[in-house]
């Protein structure tokens, strides 16, 4: 009798563990960014709402006897969301609330990005979910400060393009994740002399990445294509004007319908071989980041020159 209850037990737990970890599956999703009243809020807006919908189901600091500690997948987009949140708010305090690099650092953009710094599987001392209120308050209080003109966001050509540089640099690094999961590529090239007179021979890296693990990478790329989605948006919106004066705009349609296009879900994330009848997930997810990327290359021409 004793050992029928505890069986019966032990089955209601573990339903109701994955009963749990079913209902905290989800990925964030995707809003309407709103047409500003001024520059910046586009941005600074669309920055808020990415982080708010993130922060409220956080998930990579939860441990075992949380059920949502066996959703891997959005732990992964959130962490992709995170890295970008992070490249987005270090703009914003380096180079669209100042006039020039002599200026003063917003002490909000300041605290906002110190505070979306922390290590997100922390769980005191301090816990990530805390620090990140704490980052989206002081985004907040910069949105109101700017709403009252209290504070400047710049619009100019300089500031696009180092938005457009630094999300092109990310991107580089989240092709190379995509680049490593094929199971018949075992290294590359590592590209680190090319070009360079004073030294030569490059070095061919290896790298394996576990099957295991193809799908944390594809979902880590997709939670920065979120955000950058949004963000590009957003600038369209704050940098219209420049956008217009260099005859701009399909440029940044091409690449929001794009990284619209980078937002799919597969069943499971399959790593197979070229020519076989199983997908190539992380590639098909490439293929559209390295289109993206490219328009973001030519953009800089536009902007940068």
């Amino acid at each position: 009798m004793k050992k029928n209850r505890a069986f019966w037990v032990s089955l209601v737990v573990v339903v109701t563990y994955l009963f749990g970890a079913f209902h905290y599956y989800r990925f964030s999703r995707m809003f309407v960014v709103q047409e500003p009243t001024s520059p910046g809020l586009a941005y600074v807006d669309a920055l808020i709402t990415v982080a708010e919908e993130m922060d409220q189901n956080w998930m990579p600091n939860d441990i075992f006897f949380w059920p949502s500690n066996l959703n891997d997948n959005p732990q992964n987009f959130q962490r992709g969301e995170l890295e970008a949140v992070r490249y987005a708010t270090r703009i914003l305090r380096d180079h669209l609330s100042r006039m020039s690099t002599t200026d003063t650092i917003d002490p909000d953009c300041d605290i906002a990005f110190t505070a979306f710094s922390n290590d997100p599987e922390k769980l005191y001392l301090p816990r990530a979910e805390e620090k990140y209120e704490e980052g989206i308050e002081a985004l907040k209080r910069y949105r109101a400060r700017l709403e009252r003109g209290e504070v400047r966001f710049y619009p100019r050509a300089d500031n696009l393009n180092e938005f457009i540089v630094q999300f092109t640099s990310l991107l580089g690094g989240m092709s190379q994740r995509l680049a490593n999961a094929p199971r018949d590529i075992e290294s590359r090239i590592s590209e680190e002399t090319a070009g360079d007179a004073t030294l030569s021979g490059e070095k061919r890296i290896k790298h394996h990445t576990p099957w295991t693990k193809i799908d944390d990478d594809f979902y880590f790329v997709q939670g920065v294509l979120f955000v950058l989605k949004h963000l590009v948006v957003a600038t369209s919106e704050d940098f219209s004007v420049i956008i217009e004066q260099r005859n701009a705009e399909e440029f940044f349609e091409a690449i929001t319908d794009v990284l619209d296009h980078t937002q799919f879900r597969p069943w499971i994330v399959l790593n197979g071989n070229p020519g076989s009848v199983w997908a190539n997930h992380p590639m098909q997810l490439q293929a559209r980041l390295e289109d993206v990327r490219q328009k973001l290359r030519l953009l800089q021409s536009v902007f940068g020159g």
